[in-house]
């Protein structure tokens, strides 16, 4: 139970540390209230600090990620820390957490829909939701105004744009040949970014043409891939072979990466290569997509060609057929093929 107050024009706001019971509010009502009134008049309440101080959203973060720390994984923590900086508390931060009302919720997710996707949005909107849980938990505040406003409904966050077999062959041929593996990974395994950048050499086994992937790798923090059927052994297949073998003159005894920047540094995440990716396709005059239809691109030109559903989720890491064939099942197509035959058999 809390109560509202103002004194000298000032609004206060006080924790009874009592249920919100009948019983509750007759002692409220009969001995908590008049004696916070005495100590007003006296000048004893603020003396005795009783108004507890209310924390900036900025000076309460740094205690909601301490709390939290233990129980996040280090990518998870940083992550979160990242979305913080950048679309809360450039916008909220400087505001206390008690003075935070739903209109400016909904003022800052406008905003925040102008260059982020519904998706992006939610993510936004979980690390803030434990910050005001965090500080329900303290007694700071007493209701969270975030789930006062509604998040927009999800709109489909990556549209399935793939690349021609024209666009992928000007695409590896005119690419930065110290980088081309990379992307001949990318279009020719289906693998995710992350986990091509992970790579090592001994994950690559061109006596049996597999690739073992157990790791991920973004913003400098290796990790397990994204879920448990994404660790996996994949096909090397007859396209991507030559790719590899170019690469080995790239291959430098200090470093276990298949990867390694021009420091002969292992790359601590993708986003070189997106550079190199951006200005190449600019270059060639090929429609901008980001580097994650690469694995789009895998999926639907084998589906399309009649490869093995089974074969290309396994490729992908997907937990189940049914996932791939969810997302690609519109490249399914065998316009020759005569339905119902078998019916004609007897």
């Amino acid at each position: 139970m809390w109560i509202t107050f103002y004194h000298q024009s000032k609004r206060h706001r006080k924790s009874l540390k009592l249920d919100d019971t009948k019983a509750n509010r007759k002692i409220a009502e009969n001995k908590i209230i008049p004696q916070i009134v005495h100590e007003l008049n006296t000048g004893e309440f603020f003396k005795n600090d009783n108004v507890k101080k209310v924390p900036t959203i900025d000076e309460f973060s740094k205690v909601s990620f301490e709390i939290n720390k233990a129980h996040r994984r280090e990518l998870t923590q940083k992550s979160h820390q990242r979305v913080y900086d950048f679309y809360i508390k450039p916008y909220l931060g400087n505001k206390k957490l008690d003075e935070i009302k739903p209109s400016h919720i909904a003022s800052w997710q406008n905003k925040m829909l102008e260059t982020q996707s519904t998706k992006s949005l939610s993510l936004i909107r979980a690390v803030f939701n434990v910050i005001f849980n965090d500080a329900i938990a303290d007694e700071i505040i007493i209701r969270n105004p975030l789930k006062l406003i509604k998040k927009p409904k999800n709109q489909p966050v990556r549209e399935v744009k793939p690349f021609t077999l024209e666009e992928i062959n000007n695409i590896l041929y005119y690419m930065d040949d110290k980088v081309k593996i990379f992307f001949a990974i990318g279009f020719y395994t289906g693998m995710r970014t992350g986990e091509i950048i992970a790579l090592k050499w001994s994950d690559i086994n061109l006596e049996n043409n597999t690739i073992s992937i157990s790791r991920a790798k973004r913003q400098g923090i290796e990790s397990k891939p994204k879920t448990e059927a994404s660790v996996r052994t994949i096909d090397i297949i007859d396209a991507l072979i030559p790719y590899i073998k170019n690469h080995f003159r790239y291959k430098i005894n200090s470093s276990e990466y298949l990867l390694n920047s021009f420091f002969k540094k292992p790359y601590a995440d993708s986003v070189a290569m997106t550079r190199y990716w951006k200005l190449l396709l600019e270059r060639i005059n090929i429609p901008y997509r980001n580097p994650y239809q690469m694995r789009h691109t895998f999926a639907s030109m084998m589906i399309s060609n009649g490869e093995d559903i089974l074969w290309v989720s396994k490729m992908l890491g997907h937990t189940t057929s049914a996932m791939t064939l969810n997302k690609y099942a519109r490249y399914i197509e065998n316009k020759d093929k005569k339905r119902g035959t078998f019916l004609l058999a007897s």
